[in-house]
């Protein structure tokens, strides 16, 4: 397995887990935090690193917990949204960073909007691939139910190892297939999907994995509150698991926020369009 960029790569032990973290660029650049969702890891971010590292920021992209090769606690409580934050903030306070900026991509992002309404002072920059406020989907998916529909796989993945089982039969065909079917004809090689492969058979990664969906049946306080730092959302129009309209609620609680909008990508946008979300980036993580 080999990112374009070839960056560092590296186990970072923190108070409660241990990442395997990617990082490339000047260590006097801003740091910037790159959150992969289900079912990647930081190879999802291959387009993407050595691009933010050559603009001069300092790129750490993370295994969350329960991928690849970071620790994967057992329990969902392991998972519950305020633990994985802290994650995040664990990181930054290991590269002695005060401030930092977040780029996340599905359950990454929901991280994201965790993290800006949880710790704005924190956060400087927030961009957002095809996620919503976590609290928005909740609120959006009861009113629309075509939402719900969409997302059907949340219910299905509370079931206990029935997922796992069925995930993992015939080499995780149907995770192969899942990201082939709803991404563009050849964004996903066949060296890419071997890659995926060997960090979904890694032990205990696929528990650890659909353990971030199942924690989101645990109470937790809302965030639903103004988010304060500058914040970019970039939204593929051709996602298939979620609406366009879920990006411009979200919107709606940020103080100084924008949506760029791609209507030829899907949900994998930064593996459609990469040179597209990377100007995007670019030019926002700069200002």
């Amino acid at each position: 397995m080999a990112l374009q960029s070839e960056p560092s790569l590296s186990l970072v032990r923190l108070s409660e887990v241990t990442l395997n973290v990617a990082s490339a660029g000047p260590k006097d650049g801003t740091l910037t935090i790159l959150l992969h969702g289900f079912p990647e890891f930081c190879f999802g971010w291959r387009h993407q690193i050595d691009v933010l590292a050559g603009a001069g920021l300092h790129v750490a992209a993370p295994d969350q917990r329960g991928y690849n090769f970071s620790s994967k606690p057992e329990g969902i409580e392991a998972y519950h949204l305020d633990r994985v934050a802290d994650d995040v903030i664990a990181l930054a306070d290991s590269y002695g960073a005060g401030t930092f900026d977040v780029v996340g991509h599905d359950w990454g992002g929901i991280v994201g909007w965790w993290l800006a309404a949880r710790s704005p002072d924190r956060v400087r920059r927030l961009a957002i691939l095809d996620a919503p406020h976590p609290d928005v989907l909740a609120s959006y998916a009861r009113r629309h139910p075509t939402q719900a529909l969409r997302v059907f796989y949340f219910g299905a993945f509370q079931v206990p190892w029935l997922p796992e089982t069925g995930l993992r039969a015939a080499n995780f065909l149907a995770m192969r297939q899942a990201l082939r079917l709803t991404s563009r004809a050849g964004t996903f090689s066949d060296a890419d999907l071997k890659s995926y492969q060997q960090a979904w058979a890694q032990p205990g990664a696929l528990e650890g994995m659909l353990n971030w969906y199942r924690a989101l049946r645990l109470k937790h306080r809302s965030e639903l509150k103004p988010i304060r730092s500058p914040t970019l959302i970039v939204w593929g129009k051709k996602d298939p698991a979620l609406s366009p309209h879920l990006a411009t609620e979200s919107l709606k609680l940020c103080d100084q926020g924008k949506i760029e909008w791609l209507p030829g990508a899907t949900h994998w946008l930064h593996h459609d369009e990469p040179q597209h979300v990377n100007n995007a980036l670019i030019s926002f993580l700069s200002q």
